[in-house]
């Protein structure tokens, strides 16, 4: 059908599955990589190939009646992991039936990425580098937001040529071939956690309940959406900060845990759930108490669909 609309295109197909193994060969060939893919660790394996390779990769992603779009190229500009540091924890991903998608939003979507892999080609206009559009399909609202660069983004911050391709399904913690079943291999390692929906949040502070509310998501996460009176502090200045108590070595800084009250409940957030997961286990390796800790389910996000529907969602 392709060929049918032009007969001057070369298609070259290829029946594997992408893998750590050959993505770098399957990509070297050509100049802007496309991502289609539905699935997270196909996403963070697209990324990585293009950081190592130094390709423009330009993203598309949509869910339900929502898409985004944007460029992630390291040479220019943020990659993908520079957004999404981490994936969200197996749990919270849907599946194709439970989430579903309006059914023209591949193509609204898909064309928009055609459009900016033209941009890119040819090299006119500006394209998304550095810029997400989030496009709300329900309302017929485009909003485009800044993204920035993480210096210590574990891909894009190191040499090209240092990048190392992994295995991304253990990353993720879910096949790439299918979002409905997912490995719980990190199960034990949240075990015993307690967790609070954002509506229990939502109703503690109305009632003005003397507690801590911790976001330990990136600053440039931050200036994207937040809840108000949150204490901001990046998970991996936390872990920092662990490792060097447990080492007995003198902190860098030593207000990142002071400020980080013992006393007080503590309900800790990030986008989706991993990050502030993985922060009450570095808060209980350096004597924080673990019934005094929760874990805000689906983070950010949750609080965007089910309090503030005004804050973008990312």
């Amino acid at each position: 059908r392709l060929r049918d609309l032009n007969p001057d295109i070369q298609i070259d197909k290829y029946n594997v599955q992408l893998t750590s193994e050959n993505a770098v060969e399957l990509f070297e060939p050509y100049d802007v990589i496309i991502d289609g893919t539905d699935n997270f660790p196909t996403r963070y394996l697209v990324n990585d190939a293009c950081v190592k390779l130094g390709k423009p990769n330009v993203y598309g992603s949509i869910f339900r009646f929502e898409g985004q779009l944007s460029v992630f190229y390291a040479e220019e500009g943020p990659c993908y992991r520079c957004m999404f540091p981490e994936p969200p924890p197996p749990g919270l991903v849907p599946s194709c039936a439970e989430g579903g998608v309006l059914g023209i939003l591949p193509g609204t979507i898909g064309t928009m990425q055609a459009t900016e892999a033209i941009k890119l080609i040819l090299g006119i206009g500006e394209p998304m580098i550095g810029r997400m559009l989030l496009y709300d399909a329900l309302n017929m609202e485009f909003n485009t937001i800044k993204v920035r660069k993480d210096p210590h983004c574990p891909v894009c911050s190191i040499p090209a040529n240092d990048v190392e391709l992994i295995d991304y399904e253990q990353f993720c913690g879910m096949p790439a071939h299918d979002h409905s079943s997912f490995t719980t291999a990190d199960e034990t390692e949240y075990a015993g956690m307690n967790e609070i929906s954002v509506s229990e949040l939502k109703a503690q502070l109305d009632a003005g309940a003397d507690i801590l509310v911790l976001d330990v998501r990136e600053p440039h996460e931050w200036e994207i959406a937040a809840i108000d009176g949150t204490l901001r502090i990046p998970k991996g200045d936390i872990q920092a900060a662990k490792n060097a108590v447990i080492a007995g070595r003198k902190l860098a800084d030593e207000t990142v845990l002071a400020q980080i009250s013992k006393d007080k409940p503590l309900m800790i957030h990030c986008r989706s759930g991993k990050r502030s997961a993985d922060t009450i286990n570095f808060l209980r390796e350096v004597g924080y108490d673990n019934e005094k800790m929760f874990n805000v389910v689906g983070g950010i996000l949750a609080w965007a669909d089910e309090i503030d529907p005004s804050l973008p969602k990312y």
